[in-house]
């Protein structure tokens, strides 16, 4: 049982470090095509939105409280807010929503 523990750890190692290692020994020179610079940019801020919305959505006891701290939350951050007061703001929200939600 440890050994197949060991060999999954060894496999995760292998692929972080070739996904780490192979841009920088493919792509030499600097990149000048604009789409691709483009594309590298925008890659961790669309990969962190898919990681994190379809946890937002399932992280309270309903869909409803969800959707009222999620909407608190980007409320908030179109203005301008922090991330913290945005976090807690919407933690807040999404807990008064449940709460009301239990009342009724």
């Amino acid at each position: 049982m440890t050994y197949g523990i060991w060999a999954y750890i060894a496999v995760m190692a292998g692929v972080t470090y070739l996904v780490r290692m192979l841009p920088l020994t493919l792509f030499r020179k600097k990149l000048n095509n604009r789409f691709l610079r483009s594309f590298l940019f925008y890659v961790p801020y669309a990969v962190l939105t898919v990681m994190t919305v379809p946890a937002v959505f399932e992280s309270t006891g309903s869909v409803f409280s969800a959707c009222v701290g999620f909407a608190v939350a980007l409320v908030l951050a179109y203005r301008g807010a922090q991330l913290l007061p945005v976090a807690i703001a919407a933690c807040v929200a999404a807990f008064a929503a449940d709460w009301l939600l239990a009342l009724f």
